[in-house]
């Protein structure tokens, strides 16, 4: 008779952990088996595996930005919340910026995902979504490039987001400027203008609006530049005000959190054509590995938002809301 004690089984509470090192930087990796999108099963690991692959294209985009994470520690299905002020248990040598938070009446420490090991990082924290600012922390107020954040109201799809941003690349033609698209992961996608020269939020939101609104005066059946829900119905709503250091728009590489691990995915304008003219919504649906594959056959299309140099046109600028400068604590009068 065999007479050895059993092993006791681990309390339900046990956190599996694991000790990785990541370009000399030591992290301690847990629970990588907890499952984040249920309707697939794919893990933390999972997660954490697809940012690290991912980091070569991505942590160039989110250099010097403050960051935003939106965290599902019980995942996609489970309750979420969005980080600003960096989290206190974290390695010594991950990089922050001090930003004063007029809504908090607070000084917040953001996040600056300036290496592999600090995405990692952010990853092992169910951090799914990340949200990166239009500027960077250097200066704060200059934007380095435009977003326009097109939405569609249902039964509108990402096939009616192609057909619009067709008629934004037009403006963009006229103009002489280049642009980068990317689909939300979600059901809409987003057109950038890159600028990487001096302008500011006021400039760059107040063009925004201008060409929203006069885009739902010429095409009222397509778009729509207001956010009420109720005259969004079949529409595109094209989110200007997106363009505000208050605001961030999901990065690109960036997961989503939905039923599957679908990402923020660069395309080409010949992939947007291609939707527009064939009427296949699920042709610009990327998930991880898929994404992984385009970055190793066609490199990072979103490569131009880093370096390409372009001025704002002139032209009308709508008024927009002025908000009080961000940056470090305001001198006591």
């Amino acid at each position: 008779m065999d007479t050895a004690e059993a092993p006791k089984p681990k309390p339900k509470h046990a956190r599996e952990t694991t000790d990785v090192d990541i370009d000399g930087r030591a992290l301690t990796l847990s629970n990588p088996g907890k499952v984040l999108y249920p309707e697939v099963g794919f893990t933390k690991g999972q997660v954490v595996d697809y940012y690290h692959r991912i980091a070569p294209v991505l942590v160039p985009h989110l250099l010097g930005r403050p960051l935003t994470l939106k965290r599902f520690p019980n995942g996609v299905d489970g309750k979420f919340f969005f980080e600003k002020n960096a989290t206190k248990h974290r390695p010594e040598w991950i990089a922050t910026v001090p930003i004063w938070g007029y809504g908090r009446g607070a000084e917040l420490e953001f996040l600056l995902c300036n290496d592999t090991a600090t995405l990692v990082f952010a990853a092992n924290l169910a951090a799914l979504e990340l949200h990166p600012s239009l500027s960077r922390a250097e200066n704060l107020q200059r934007p380095t490039m435009v977003v326009f954040d097109l939405d569609p109201g249902p039964p509108a799809d990402i096939v009616t987001c192609c057909k619009a941003a067709l008629v934004f690349r037009e403006l963009f033609d006229a103009a002489g400027l280049q642009s980068v698209v990317k689909t939300s992961g979600n059901k809409g996608m987003q057109l950038y203008v890159p600028l990487n020269t001096e302008t500011t939020y006021d400039d760059t939101k107040g063009w925004a609006r201008a060409i929203a609104e006069e885009f739902e005066e010429k095409h009222p059946e397509l778009f729509v530049s207001e956010m009420t829900k109720s005259l969004r119905d079949g529409k595109i709503f094209v989110d200007w005000s997106q363009n505000d250091f208050n605001k961030t728009t999901i990065g690109v590489y960036s997961l989503r959190a939905r039923a599957r691990p679908t990402v923020s995915t660069p395309i080409t304008w010949a992939e947007v054509e291609a939707c527009a003219a064939k009427g296949d919504p699920n042709a610009l649906v990327f998930e991880t590995e898929q994404v992984l594959a385009r970055v190793e056959s066609m490199g990072d299309l979103f490569a131009p938002a880093l370096t390409l140099s372009q001025r704002l046109p002139e032209g009308p600028r709508a008024e927009t809301k002025k908000r009080a400068p961000r940056g470090r604590k305001p001198p006591t009068p």
